[in-house]
């Protein structure tokens, strides 16, 4: 398949994958947990659910440029049956190795500090459970043995979780 035709496929089912896997687990879930019905706001404090409309905020640009990064540059898909032919390391991938996933978190703990749902904020902390050990039994693994060096130099920079401060710029 030619770049073209890979790049508009990598579009078309990294789209797919979005509406399947990111606006359930981000969206749909907590939906069906809360109702996003306002319960009193966490410790009595109105300032947490403006933390959790800026958590919202934050984290959707963040995932909607990195599945951005994977069709176009990776000219792949975050889902493992459509993966990327080349390593992102651009964009949010300079601060955090896995920012998919960290802005999923973000967006469920942010309803979770908007609505005042305790159920939605466990379900946040089970959520990024899961991705971790996902991570390291099945993503990780993956990565290393199909990008080598490269990945491994990437593991050195960035963090897993916790985001840089300032952008990591690989050596090209």
């Amino acid at each position: 398949m030619n770049s073209g035709m890979r790049r508009i496929s990598a579009i078309i089912g990294s789209a797919a994958f979005f509406v399947l896997a990111p606006c359930t687990v981000a969206g749909l879930v907590p939906w069906w947990i809360s109702r996003w019905q306002l319960e009193p706001p966490f410790f009595g404090l109105f300032l947490l659910r403006i933390a959790g409309v800026v958590l919202i905020l934050a984290g959707l640009p963040v995932l909607l440029d990195s599945f951005a990064r994977f069709a176009i540059e990776g000219l792949g898909t975050p889902a493992p049956v459509f993966p990327t032919s080349h390593l992102v390391v651009t964009g949010w991938y300079r601060y955090v190795r896995n920012p998919m996933y960290v802005a999923v978190v973000s967006i469920i703990v942010g309803q979770a500090l908007l609505f005042g749902s305790v159920h939605v904020l466990e379900y946040g902390a089970l959520f990024w459970l899961v991705a971790h050990f996902f991570v390291l039994a099945y993503e990780e693994p993956k990565m290393r043995s199909t990008f080598a060096e490269e990945y491994k130099q990437f593991c050195a920079n960035v963090p897993r979780w916790i985001p840089r401060l300032t952008p990591w710029r690989a050596a090209h």
